[in-house]
């Protein structure tokens, strides 16, 4: 393929339902030039995130769609090959929105550049981007624990959930994980101390969470929706927090499911349940940055990521985050970190 084309994946059709090969196209086209304040990136790292799905349905929402035949949206990280912008130049690495695509021309002031000596430039899309900073102001600010208090978070092995747990362990909480295999289960509870997990998958998942959560649920960081709220709306204690992060059960549905069924359950124990967006929490980057960047460097806070290789190969690996084949954070590579 001649080195002066660009390879993207763009929106060829809105999905009905679960999204399908079909609704995307792999296409080329020109490799674009830099102008002054911009510069000229080849994507390294591509984020896959469930609010994608969102963007592609084409429903008004807090951002805008992704059109037909437009590049589909998405965090990246990426290196510099040109620049016009006088804070960087060739070869630095940076985190930036250029989406699905091997190369992109974006403002330079919309950049945040990396050192790869503090961490791993990938982190920048998972425990150190986006997803960390979701799980850190979702839990730490609306959810608010307190130690001894018990804190369950749904799609628990996932890139915001993994990190909602970890944290919940830090500040002194019990952290009680819900899952769709045992073998996730297992995962964060032997690898990142989780004290237990659920499957919601096996056997009935309000008497195993009763049994994971004998003092009743504080906190509940939420994910997933459908029938795993119900079952926790069902055990929290007077004034439980839920932060509303996602669900994930949901979006593919149309209509979505009707419930959640108990949610008068807010009213006796005085419950407070919130949504959040995190673009509107950006001020909290440098103390989020510091706190979760700190814990990461001392071993505190582990991560794992689910690593696809080949751009063409990202419409497939982001269906599988609905049908949870991502341990962690799930990224694609669509080239080597040094060129």
């Amino acid at each position: 393929m001649p080195t002066s084309m660009n390879r993207q994946i763009v929106l060829r059709r809105r999905p009905v339902g679960m999204p399908k090969p079909a609704d995307f196209d792999l296409v080329e086209a020109p490799r674009p030039a830099p102008k002054d304040g911009e510069i000229l990136t080849r994507t390294i790292y591509l984020s896959l995130d469930p609010y994608m799905r969102g963007r592609i349905s084409g429903v008004k929402s807090y951002a805008a769609s992704v059109e037909l035949g437009q590049v589909i949206v998405g965090a990246t990280v990426g290196e510099v090959l040109e620049s016009k912008h006088p804070g960087l130049a060739q070869g630095d690495i940076v985190q930036g929105y250029a989406g699905w695509q091997s190369h992109a021309v974006v403002a330079g002031a919309a950049v945040r550049k990396l050192d790869p000596k503090q961490a791993p430039v990938s982190t920048a899309l998972g425990v150190l981007g986006m997803p960390g900073m979701t799980a850190y102001v979702g839990l730490l600010d609306i959810g608010q624990p307190k130690p001894g208090e018990t804190v369950v978070v749904s799609a628990a092995s996932g890139a915001v959930g993994s990190a909602v747990g970890q944290l919940a362990r830090i500040k002194g909480a019990r952290a009680v994980g819900i899952a769709g295999s045992q073998d996730k289960c297992d995962y964060v509870v032997r690898e990142l101390g989780f004290d237990a997990c659920v499957n919601y998958k096996k056997g009935d998942l309000v008497a195993s969470l009763k049994a994971a959560c004998p003092g009743g649920i504080d906190v509940y960081f939420e994910n997933v929706g459908g029938p795993v709220l119900d079952a926790v709306l069902r055990l929290l204690n007077p004034f439980a927090r839920i932060p509303l992060c996602g669900m994930i059960s949901q979006y593919n549905l149309d209509p979505p499911d009707p419930g959640p069924r108990y949610l008068f359950s807010l009213i006796g124990n005085r419950a407070l349940m919130q949504g959040f967006i995190i673009s509107d929490h950006l001020a909290l980057y440098p103390e989020f940055l510091a706190e979760v960047g700190g814990l990461l460097k001392a071993g505190r806070i582990k991560r794992e990521e689910t690593v696809v290789e080949g751009i063409e190969n990202a419409p497939k690996a982001f269906l599988g985050l609905f049908s949870g084949d991502n341990l962690g954070k799930m990224v694609v590579r669509l080239a080597p970190e040094t060129t």
